[in-house]
């Protein structure tokens, strides 16, 4: 009887001895794809602050201004500003003087059929 007990005393011990190697196993292996991880996260951070370094030299202000000077023709000329109410024409009032300030209405333009554009959209899914 001593043997028997013996025997699933062993047999225990060596299922035990299996499952603690089982389980540093699946240790080790999850410590280096944790660092795979934490490697990928700082270049993704790196990257990242790289981005945000270019995003500040492109949306620049002087170099918009220098894009909308270039290629849209636009120019930073001062418009005219209103230094009081007074200076606003009255409703109704077609006499009052506009002071220097000048019609701001454009005319619209010339109705034209419209072009009706068909867009057809797919998705990879």
């Amino acid at each position: 009887m001593i043997r028997v007990l013996n025997f699933f005393c062993v047999a225990a011990m060596g299922l035990t001895i299996l499952a603690l190697y089982h389980v540093s196993e699946q240790t080790r292996v999850a410590r280096v794809q944790l660092l795979q991880v934490e490697h990928r996260i700082a270049g993704e951070r790196t990257r990242r602050s790289v981005l945000q370094t270019e995003w500040v030299q492109v949306a620049s202000p002087e170099r918009i201004q220098q894009l909308a000077e270039s290629s849209l023709g636009m120019s930073d000329t001062a418009t005219v500003q209103l230094s009081s109410l007074e200076l606003l024409p009255r409703r109704g009032d077609a006499n009052a003087p506009a002071a220097g300030v000048r019609d701001a209405s454009a005319p619209a333009p010339a109705a034209e059929t419209p072009v009706l554009v068909k867009v057809a959209a797919r998705t990879g899914m």
